[in-house]
C-alpha cells in the first residue's frame, strides 16, 4: 500500500517535495536531536489524492492517519478526547515552497466541553484551559467551518471593553468561560448546531480544511504571481500542542538568524510571553525584541542563540524560526529559510560565501531574481526629504521609497490599479492572507499595529515592498475612509502620502524619488553572476536615455529599438501625418525627406550611448492610424494645421480603420505596400552607423523586419534595405558591415523558420506577438476573462507575463531547430516581455537562445536568472 503519512521521526530535509517545507524540517530538526513538539505529516501526495478524489479523504489515507495518530499518543502518553490526560494538537499546513500566511493553521484541537475542565484540573490554570478552548473555537470557526473571525474579535473587543481592560491577558478565568460562552453562541448562531465536541471529527475536518485552503483565493494568487505550480499541494502537519499562553513563565516567538531587512548578522525577532503564536504574527499586542528575552528568561535564551546558530549552519541559510516555552521549557515549532528584502539576501549570500558557508554557485541559487526589483527601485531625493516633515514613525518593516494616494481596503486598491492608478498606498489597521492581491499592486504599505515580524512585514519584505508596520501614531477610520494623526489632523482617501520602509518614516505629502546606486554586494554578486552565464542580455530601449540606463544595469546591447516611439515625438508626428496623408509616392517620399535627419540622430544618439554594443532596430510595425487622432474635436484641429479639409480628413481615417488591427496593416506589409519607408529608414539607419564609424566607433546595425509570415515577404523588403543600404556605403567610401533579420511572431513564420532563414541572419522571437496569435487571445483583453481561466485552473499564469512553453515554447523550439538546420551561426535572441521573466529566460536557456532583451530595469534580473538557469540545467 501506498505511503501517505510519515512520524516526524520518518522524515528528513531531503523528502521535502513530499512532506512540504515545514513537514522535512520538522522531521529534519527531530533528527538531529532538537526540542521538536511529536507529530506526524500527511503529504503532498494525499493533497493531490483528495482533489482527484473529489474532496474527500479517501479510506486508505484515514486509515494512515489513524494509524499514525495512535503512534504518537503512545510515545507521548496522551490520548486525543481523554478527559484525564488530553493530547492536543496544532494543524498546519506546509507546502513544498514557503508560501507565509497563505494558508490555514488550527491550534489547541482536541477540546471539548470535557476535555476543557480536565486541561484546568491537570495544569491547575483554569484561565489557561478556557482562553486556550475558546481560540480553538475561533479558529476552528474561521478556518474549518467559514464562519469570519471578525465576529468573535469583536465579540472579544466588546466583553474587554465592560470589563474595563485593554488586553486578553488581563481577563479572569471566568471572564475566559464567559467569552467561550459567547462564542460558541456565535457559532450555533451561524451554524444551527452545537460546536463539535468529537475531537477525531475536528481533526478530519481539520485536515480537510487545511488542503481546501491550497485552494483558496489568497493562495492562488500568492502562487501565480510567484510561479508556483498549482498541481504540487500542500502538506498537513499534526505536531503535539505545546503552550506559551500557560502564565508568566511561558511565551511565544519568531525569529531571525540574521536581520531580513538589512542582512546584518544579528539575531532579530520579537516575542511575547503568556501567548500563543498568532499574537506575535497578527499584530494583536506589540511584541518585545528578542534581545529582551535574555532579562526574562537568561537561560532559554543562550539555549536559544545556540539552537538558533546551529540551525543555520546546518542549512547553510539564514532561518526563519517559530519557537514556544513553555513553564521554561523550549521548544522549536518550525524553520524555514527566511524571507528577506532584496538588499538582505544580495548581503547574506555575500557573506555566507566570504564566511565559507557557501560557494559562489550555491550562493547565486539563494537570491530569487525577482526580488532584484527592489534593489533597482528608486529611493527620496535627499534635497525634498531633508525639507518633509515626518507626520508619523513606525518599524522599519521592508525597505525602500514609496508615494502614493492612500487607499483603506485592498479591494480598494485593486479597484485603484485597475482604473489605471500607479502610485497607491496600502493603510490598514494590520494586515491578513486576505489583502494579497491589493498589496500586490501597492507601492506601500502602512500598519497601525504589528511588529517586524508580522504578516504585512513578512510579505512585503518577500514582496520587496516599502513598508512600514506597528505605526501607533495614526488612529484608522475604515469605514469612512480616513486616518488622523495624534494632532487630529486628518488624511481622506485618494490623499498623497509617503513612506520610507527603512526607516519607518511617514510623510504627510509626495516625495520626489531618486534612482539607486549600484554598488558594494550588488556588484560583487552580479560579477558571479556574470562569471557563470553564457546567454547574453540585451535591453529594449528607443532612446539614448533608456540605453545608458540600460548600460548601467549591466545591459550588453539592444534586442529591441521601437522605432515607431520616436515618431509620436511633437516634432516628428506633423511629418509623419504628412506621409500618411500623402496621395502618392513623390508626396510621401517628401514627408520622409523630414523624418530622416531626426530619424538618422535618434540612431546615432543610441549608438554613441551602446558603444559598439549590438544594436536591433525594428522598422516600423504599427498600423497608420495609430498616428491619427480619433475624437471630433482633434480631427478638426490637426485638419487646420495640416491645412486640409475636415471631411478628408476623417475620410483617410475611416479608409485606414481595421476592425483587427493587429493583425492588418502593419509591419513588413506596410513596407510592401509604402516601400518607400523602408528605403527612409534603412538610410537613417547606414548613414548613423558610417557617421559614428568615422568618430572612432565600429557598429553593426541589425535591421529587423517585423511581423514576416513568408520568406518572400521577407526578401522583398530586405531587397529594399539591401539595395538602398550597399548604395549608401559605396557613396560613403567607407566600408561597414550589417546584418538584416526578422521577428518570428507569427505561427507560420515559427512552422517556416528552416525557409525564412535563407534570408535571415537573425531570428529574435517577439513573444508578446507571438503568444497573442497562438492563444488567439488579444493582449489588450484577454484580462477581462483570464481571471475566469485562474479560478477553473484552465491556466496557472498569465501566458503575457510568463511563457507558455508548452505551446509557444514548442513554437520556439522548432523554429530554432529549423533555422539553425539552414544557418547554422543564425543568431537566436528573444525581445518581448518574458524576456525580464526568470522561468522565461530558463525555457530560452534550454532552447539555445543566444541572448534575451528586456526592459532597462529588468536587465540585472535576466543576468542573475541565466546564470541560474546554467547551475540549474548542470544540475
Amino acid at each position: 500500500m501506498k505511503k501517505y503519512v510519515y512520524l516526524f521521526t520518518e522524515g528528513s530535509a531531503a523528502m521535502k517535495d513530499l512532506l512540504g517545507g515545514k513537514g522535512a524540517n520538522l522531521a529534519e530538526m527531530t533528527n538531529i536531536g532538537l526540542p521538536v513538539p511529536r507529530g506526524f505529516t500527511v503529504s503532498t501526495e494525499a493533497c493531490t489524492r483528495y482533489y482527484e478524489d473529489g474532496k474527500v479523504i479517501a479510506d486508505d489515507i484515514q486509515k494512515q492517519i489513524d494509524e499514525a495518530l495512535i503512534k504518537t499518543e503512545t510515545t507521548v502518553g496522551k490520548k486525543l478526547g481523554d478527559k484525564s490526560n488530553p493530547f492536543l494538537v496544532s494543524v498546519r499546513s506546509g507546502a513544498k515552497v514557503s508560501m507565509p500566511g497563505m494558508m490555514d493553521t488550527v491550534l489547541n484541537l482536541g477540546l471539548n466541553d470535557s476535555v476543557v475542565e480536565g486541561l484546568a484540573e491537570l495544569t491547575g490554570n483554569a484561565k489557561f484551559a478556557y482562553d486556550s478552548y475558546r481560540r480553538f473555537v475561533m479558529m476552528f470557526s474561521d478556518v474549518v467551518i467559514g464562519v469570519e473571525k471578525s465576529k468573535f474579535e469583536r465579540r472579544l473587543d466588546a466583553i474587554k471593553e465592560e470589563k474595563g481592560v485593554e488586553f486578553d491577558t488581563q481577563l479572569t478565568a471566568d471572564d475566559m468561560k464567559y467569552v467561550l460562552s459567547e462564542f460558541k453562541a456565535i457559532y450555533k448562531k451561524e451554524m444551527g448546531t452545537e460546536f463539535p465536541q468529537d475531537p477525531k471529527v475536528q481533526l478530519q475536518e481539520a485536515i480537510k480544511a487545511v488542503f481546501r485552503s491550497w485552494d483558496n483565493e489568497r493562495a492562488n494568487v500568492y502562487r501565480r504571481l510567484n510561479d508556483i505550480p498549482h498541481n504540487i499541494g500542500t502538506a498537513v502537519n499534526i505536531q503535539e500542542m505545546v503552550y506559551g499562553n500557560m502564565g508568566d513563565d511561558s511565551g511565544t516567538g519568531v525569529a531571525f538568524t540574521r536581520n531580513p531587512s538589512t542582512g546584518d548578522k544579528v539575531l532579530m525577532g520579537e516575542f511575547l510571553m503568556n501567548a500563543q503564536g498568532e499574537d506575535v504574527v497578527a499584530g494583536v499586542r506589540t511584541p518585545r525584541k528578542i534581545s529582551e528575552l535574555k532579562d526574562t528568561n537568561k537561560a532559554i535564551y543562550n539555549q536559544f542563540m545556540e539552537i538558533a546558530q546551529n540551525l543555520e549552519n546546518h542549512y547553510h541559510d539564514m532561518q526563519d524560526i517559530e519557537f514556544t516555552i513553555e513553564k521554561g521549557k523550549l521548544f522549536l515549532l518550525q524553520t524555514r529559510n527566511g524571507k528577506r528584502t532584496a538588499h538582505a539576501a544580495l548581503k547574506i549570500a555575500v557573506d555566507l560565501v566570504k564566511e565559507g558557508m557557501l560557494t559562489k554557485e550555491q550562493a547565486l541559487l539563494k537570491v530569487d531574481p525577482k526580488q532584484l526589483d527592489a534593489v533597482l527601485h528608486p529611493m527620496f531625493e535627499t534635497k525634498a526629504l531633508k525639507q518633509a516633515k515626518i507626520i508619523a514613525k513606525g518599524l522599519p518593516a521592508s525597505p525602500g521609497a514609496a508615494t502614493g494616494k492612500v487607499y483603506f481596503t485592498a479591494e480598494e486598491a485593486s479597484k485603484a490599479h485597475k482604473a489605471g492608478e500607479k502610485f497607491i498606498i496600502l493603510v490598514r489597521l494590520e494586515t491578513s492572507p486576505e489583502d494579497i492581491e491589493g498589496m500586490h499592486v501597492s507601492q506601500g504599505i502602512l500598519t497601525a499595529r504589528g511588529g517586524m515580524t508580522s504578516h504585512a512585514a513578512v510579505v512585503a519584505r518577500g514582496m520587496g515592498t516599502c513598508c512600514v508596520s506597528g505605526c501607533g501614531d495614526i488612529r484608522i477610520n475604515e469605514e469612512e475612509k480616513f486616518f488622523t494623526l495624534t494632532d487630529g489632523t486628518r488624511f481622506n482617501e485618494g490623499d498623497w502620502i509617503s513612506l520610507d520602509g527603512s526607516l519607518g518614516n511617514v510623510y504627510g505629502s509626495k516625495l520626489p524619488t531618486v534612482e539607486p546606486e549600484m554598488t558594494g554586494d550588488f556588484s560583487t554578486f552580479m560579477t558571479w553572476a556574470d562569471e557563470i552565464r553564457t546567454m547574453k542580455v540585451r535591453t529594449n530601449a528607443d532612446s539614448p536615455n533608456d540605453a545608458k540606463t540600460a548600460i548601467k544595469f549591466g545591459a550588453e546591447g539592444i534586442g529591441l529599438c521601437r522605432t515607431e516611439h520616436m515618431f509620436f515625438e511633437a516634432d516628428r508626428i506633423k511629418a509623419v501625418r504628412e506621409m500618411i496623408l500623402a496621395d502618392n509616392v513623390t508626396q510621401r517620399e517628401k514627408a520622409l525627406e523630414k523624418l530622416l535627419p531626426m530619424q538618422r540622430s535618434d540612431f546615432e544618439g543610441i549608438f554613441e550611448a551602446m558603444g559598439g554594443y549590438p544594436v536591433t532596430i525594428r522598422f516600423l510595425d504599427p498600423p497608420l492610424h495609430e498616428f491619427l487622432p480619433t475624437e471630433e474635436d482633434d480631427i478638426r484641429a490637426l485638419a487646420k494645421e495640416m491645412n486640409v479639409t475636415y471631411e478628408s480628413l476623417k475620410e483617410k481615417g475611416a479608409e485606414l480603420h481595421e476592425f483587427n488591427p493587429m493583425m492588418g496593416h502593419r509591419g513588413c506589409r506596410l513596407s510592401i505596400s509604402f516601400p518607400e519607408i523602408a528605403v527612409m529608414q534603412t538610410k537613417a539607419v547606414i548613414e548613423a552607423a558610417i557617421n559614428v564609424n568615422k568618430r572612432g566607433m565600429n557598429v553593426v546595425p541589425e535591421i529587423m523586419i517585423p511581423l514576416v509570415g513568408d520568406v518572400k515577404e521577407l526578401k522583398y523588403v530586405k531587397d529594399q534595405v539591401v539595395m538602398t543600404a550597399d548604395a549608401k556605403i559605396r557613396e560613403s567610401g567607407v566600408k561597414l558591415e550589417y546584418k538584416v533579420g526578422t521577428m518570428i511572431e507569427i505561427p507560420r513564420a515559427a512552422l517556416l523558420a528552416d525557409e525564412i532563414a535563407k534570408e535571415a541572419e537573425f531570428f529574435s522571437f517577439g513573444t508578446n506577438d507571438l503568444t497573442q496569435m497562438t492563444f488567439g487571445f488579444s493582449r489588450d483583453d484577454a484580462g477581462k476573462f483570464l481571471s475566469d481561466y485562474y479560478e477553473k485552473k484552465i491556466y496557472e499564469s498569465d501566458p503575457f507575463a510568463r511563457l507558455d512553453q508548452t505551446g509557444v515554447g514548442k513554437l520556439v523550439e522548432m523554429a530554432c531547430k529549423l533555422g539553425k538546420q539552414t544557418r547554422p551561426n543564425i543568431k537566436l535572441g528573444i525581445c518581448g516581455e518574458h524576456g525580464g521573466d526568470p522561468s522565461s529566460i530558463e525555457f530560452c536557456y534550454k532552447a539555445g537562445l543566444d541572448y534575451v532583451s528586456c526592459s532597462p530595469f529588468r536587465v540585472p534580473i535576466a543576468r542573475l536568472a541565466a546564470a541560474q538557469a546554467v547551475l540549474k540545467f548542470k544540475k
